[in-house]
């Protein structure tokens, strides 16, 4: 739990059959900074990386969709305040960093932020015309002040 300016967080990180993800700090440190930006003051979180079958099954399961995708977030009851699940599948976002041409450490916060921002009740439309839409503004927002904090610390 950590508590700054009346804030306070309840994260748990897992990292399920996957060989590499960012370090916990800077996940933390990125989904902390999701929720102050929105003015979250109380949160429950878990954000667990798994393999691209694992994710691909959950697609399936929850969205019935026969894909793999990066990022799948469930926003949970809570009446203490802010709940939620985010997994993301560091084998896809490398393959979209690649591609993208950034790291991969990059593109998986890009998507702890996408996630968080699920949970916190942001959507948006399939297809192309996501990157128009208010969650893709503002996580793209989010992704250049605080991946890019970080990267600054990183180096």
């Amino acid at each position: 739990m950590s508590a700054r300016r009346g804030r306070a967080l309840d994260l748990s990180i897992a990292r399920v059959g996957v060989d590499w993800a960012p370090s916990g700090k800077a996940v933390a440190r990125v989904a902390a900074g999701v929720l102050a930006a929105e003015r979250t003051r109380l949160a429950r979180l878990s954000i667990t990386f798994v393999g691209d079958a694992d994710i691909a099954r959950m697609n399936f399961r929850w969205f019935h969709k026969r894909r793999v995708t990066d990022v799948i977030a469930f926003a949970l009851e809570d009446p203490l305040g802010t709940a939620g699940d985010v997994y993301i599948a560091p084998g896809v976002a490398r393959r979209n960093a690649a591609r993208l041409q950034v790291s991969a450490t990059t593109e998986v916060l890009r998507l702890v932020i996408h996630g968080v921002l699920h949970v916190l009740g942001y959507d948006h439309p399939e297809g192309l015309s996501r990157v128009r839409s208010k969650m893709w503004r503002r996580q793209e927002a989010l992704v250049e002040r605080l991946v890019s904090a970080e990267a600054a610390r990183r180096a």
